[in-house]
């Protein structure tokens, strides 16, 4: 069977699957546009390396927390100092009017939401503990410092108005 080239057909073929790539979920073309606006960036100050210490500066461990889908979502992955390990995602919600994240490690699962208060970032809602199978209200807390660390304060209530201290970390920005 003789085959006939089309003169042009490749610059074609190669166009056409530039565009399907350009229109790819998570493409960074198609997503990066939908995610400009200054409420999706509100959190970007939380972007990047860090070492997280305690605040006696003991090492709590490390963090990464990089945008992805060109830039709607902002990934966490955590390695605890002593071997834990946790990943969130966060973003925007514009129809809520307010930032999510949703935590999960291999003992519990963290849904908070809501958005810049007084130049920190502070998210409300519920932690839930695998193993026991109870869920407590919680709420995270991020403040960017003069010093360019970022304080992280979380706290949860086992009984009804009582706030108590869960986790306060200080990240410091690691080199890329």
């Amino acid at each position: 069977m003789h085959q006939r080239q089309c003169s042009g057909c490749k610059s074609l073929v190669t166009l056409a699957v530039a565009a399907l790539l350009a229109m790819a979920p998570g493409s960074a073309g198609a997503a990066e546009s939908a995610c400009r606006a200054p409420p999706f960036r509100a959190f970007d100050f939380w972007l990047g390396h860090w070492q997280v210490e305690l605040a006696d500066g003991s090492r709590a461990g490390r963090n990464r927390i990089s945008a992805e889908q060109g830039g709607c979502v902002l990934v966490e992955r955590w390695e605890g100092a002593e071997g834990g390990t946790g990943l969130s995602m966060n973003f925007f919600d514009p129809h809520a009017g307010q930032w999510r994240q949703l935590w999960v490690s291999p003992g519990t699962q963290i849904d908070i939401a809501g958005g810049m208060v007084n130049g920190s970032m502070v998210l409300e809602g519920h932690i839930v503990y695998l193993r026991e199978g109870s869920r407590y209200p919680f709420r995270g807390t991020w403040t960017p410092l003069p010093d360019g660390r970022v304080r992280q304060f979380f706290e949860e209530a086992r009984e009804p108005g009582t706030w108590t201290s869960w986790f306060e970390g200080f990240y410091r920005r690691l080199p890329e």
